[in-house]
């Protein structure tokens, strides 16, 4: 009997064992406190600590009846709180866990690179070709590459600076033949006719024709004129190339035809010519030139009737008087026409301005009645030398 007393007793005990186990491991992983309440959580006494002992011990099912009949008699109190000492130990550690997991986490879950932009060396000589601009294409951008000089170009700058340099003159005629002659063995033909060509058909060499003036020769010396019809070439493929660059702005049109026009009249004026000699002369194919033009010396022929009527009410008037002695100062001419402009309102500068400009048509008018006539006269002696 005693032995099985012993057994029964002995099985008890590992079923009480059993049975006390799930409850411990419930109660043991409770809920860590946050890490500011278990950094103020008071000191563990030895009364709490016998406490937790008791509590953490295993009980046996008369221990646990004898509980429940003492919570049955007497109503629970609101027991407080202690902290368990393995949870208490194991709470910064959880915590200092939990803080270090989401810098794990954004180390792991780092977003990737893009796709051009490989990680290892080799993606990365990959990809710079596709970030940098090629040579060629740079270009592109909006600034133009500055343009190569004609070499034989440089050798006549060098040679003549005061033709070729910094300000372009006129060339003479035969400048060529006049370059062959003088380098021989300097240029080649077709290289030397090739700069040539480039250099009269530059905008800066328009430029200079289209100014009017002299030819001159490789010595740097004015030799002849310029023809009324090249000057007239040249301000026209002046205008077409700014047009070209400008767009097709009506308003800016506008602008640049009757800046054109005033040119073309002052061109005209240069010329010496009458206005039916100059249009035979620089008649061109193109209908819309031709066109321009006569619309230019349409408003030249009025504003000279203008010119020519003012002048003679000016020379009708008693402010001429100063200006009529046979040969009158400037001063004397200026402060007559200040005079006469103060009589009718006018603006002083234009009224000097209109009044020049009609003697100076008055003596071209009386240069071409003499030539005329000086061109019958000889004609007239070579009919009666021939007869």
């Amino acid at each position: 009997m005693p032995f099985l007393t012993g057994v029964f007793s002995r099985r008890r005990k590992r079923s009480s064992l059993t049975n006390t186990m799930p409850e411990q491991e419930l109660q043991a992983p409770a809920a860590p406190p946050a890490p500011a309440a278990a950094a103020q959580a008071p000191r563990e006494t030895p009364e709490a600590a016998q406490t937790l002992e008791l509590s953490a011990a295993p009980q046996t099912p008369e221990m646990r009846g004898e509980a429940g009949a003492q919570s049955g008699s007497t109503p629970p109190a609101a027991a407080p709180q202690v902290p368990v000492p393995g949870a208490a130990a194991a709470a910064p550690r959880r915590a200092r866990h939990k803080r270090r997991k989401p810098a794990g986490r954004a180390e792991t879950t780092a977003p990737m690179p893009a796709p051009h932009l490989a990680a290892n060396a080799d993606g990365a000589a990959q990809a710079a070709p596709s970030c940098t601009p090629s040579p060629a294409a740079a270009p592109q951008g909006g600034v133009r590459a500055p343009r190569r000089t004609h070499p034989v170009l440089e050798q006549l700058a060098a040679l003549y600076p005061q033709l070729f340099g910094a300000v372009f003159r006129p060339l003479k005629r035969g400048i060529f033949q006049d370059l062959i002659a003088a380098h021989p063995d300097a240029f080649e033909r077709a290289a030397l006719k090739e700069a040539l060509a480039l250099h009269t058909r530059s905008t800066r060499y328009l430029h200079s024709v289209a100014a009017g003036g002299k030819r001159y020769d490789l010595a740097g010396q004015p030799v002849e004129d310029l023809a009324p019809e090249h000057v007239l070439h040249a301000l026209l493929e002046v205008y077409r190339r700014r047009q070209a660059r400008a767009g097709t702005d009506a308003a800016a049109t506008a602008d640049a035809q009757a800046q054109l026009r005033r040119r073309m009249v002052a061109v005209f004026e240069a010329s010496g010519l009458t206005r039916e000699a100059y249009t035979e002369r620089v008649r061109s194919r193109d209908e819309a030139v031709n066109a321009l033009l006569e619309e230019a010396l349409a408003e030249w022929a009025a504003r000279n009737a203008k010119d020519e009527a003012l002048l003679r009410a000016f020379e009708a008037s008693g402010a001429d008087q100063a200006s009529a002695a046979p040969a009158p100062t400037p001063q004397a001419r200026r402060h007559a026409e200040a005079r006469f402009a103060a009589m009718y309102g006018l603006d002083p500068r234009s009224t000097a301005q209109a009044l020049e400009r009609a003697r100076r048509a008055r003596q071209r008018r009386a240069h071409a009645t003499e030539s005329g006539l000086a061109a019958e006269d000889s004609a007239q002696m070579v009919q009666e030398g021939a007869g």
